[in-house]
């Protein structure tokens, strides 16, 4: 897919930048930057886009995304009112991979700094649950001055090598492969697929929305995202079954029918061959323990 070069601003006094997003979907395109980028979402949920990779964020997920990295951060909440004092949906940081120097990294006590770094390139999803120490470094990082930002930058990255809690995100075999005309013509099969993937969406129909012939179009999506279509299409879909999961307001069956699928065997199938559980289990590794259990 062709993503959307992000200018990052910085301030000429600081080597790297960090702000607080207190709207979402202030980035809601395909888009990608030279900058490493670390985000922790304080509030919210949505789909997610990384690379290949199709799947949920939840609040309290901490994504560390390489240089040139595509990704795209779709809220499932787009209608939101701006309240006076709000807390920040998410926290953002960019940084050059060099601009602490370009021997910093290479030194022997920076071996899981760089490890960290090196895994970025593919993404990594952490929990800030399951690691709350890095939640906290990182919203230290927001109101620190001078070398204390440098040096907690340093920790963050240490402990997601040290704790080993992230996993990648996008394939090993993913390459970014984009031309400068793909731009609109991607963000019209996003739009598209995302307005209409209740329903069936037939091949023709998507591909004239990407003013190509079915074939064409076939051979496109496959070679700028590495999946076809339906796998596309299917993984959006499973996505959105996995927020009702956790609404918990209607039934399995009930979720299969709402996320676009006609048959509830095929929805099982495709639901633990993309999150590798079943809907059940799914659904049962959010909920509170019980006390009684033993």
């Amino acid at each position: 897919m062709k993503p959307e070069l992000l200018k990052v601003s910085h301030q000429p006094v600081l080597s790297f930048s960090t702000r607080q997003d207190c709207l979402p979907n202030i980035n809601n395109r395909w888009h990608y930057h030279p900058e490493i980028e670390l985000i922790y979402f304080h509030k919210g949920s949505g789909t997610q886009f990384v690379g290949d990779s199709i799947k949920r964020f939840e609040q309290s997920n901490i994504v560390l995304l390489g240089s040139n990295l595509p990704h795209y951060w779709k809220y499932d909440n787009e209608n939101h009112i701006e309240r006076q004092g709000e807390n920040p949906y998410a926290t953002v940081i960019h940084f050059s991979e060099d601009f602490w120097g370009q021997t910093f990294l290479n030194v022997p006590e920076n071996k899981v700094i760089k490890h960290t770094l090196n895994n970025a390139k593919r993404g990594i999803q952490i929990s800030a649950k399951k690691e709350p120490v890095i939640a906290g470094l990182i919203e230290q990082l927001v109101s620190a001055e001078g070398h204390t930002r440098i040096i907690l930058l340093m920790e963050v990255l240490a402990l997601i090598g040290l704790t080993n809690s992230g996993k990648p995100l996008s394939s090993v075999g993913f390459m970014c492969n984009f031309d400068e005309g793909d731009k609109y013509r991607i963000k019209l099969i996003y739009d598209y697929s995302f307005a209409n993937f209740k329903d069936k969406i037939l091949l023709e129909e998507i591909a004239a929305i990407a003013n190509l012939t079915p074939n064409s179009f076939c051979r496109y999506f496959k070679a700028k995202t590495n999946k076809t279509y339906l796998q596309f299409v299917n993984e959006i879909r499973i996505s959105h079954a996995c927020k009702l999961l956790l609404e918990d307001e209607i039934s399995i069956k009930q979720i299969c029918y709402e996320s676009g699928f006609n048959n509830f065997s095929s929805f099982h199938s495709m639901f633990k061959l993309i999150t590798g559980k079943t809907p059940l289990n799914y659904k049962q590794s959010y909920m509170p323990r019980s006390f009684d259990e033993t």
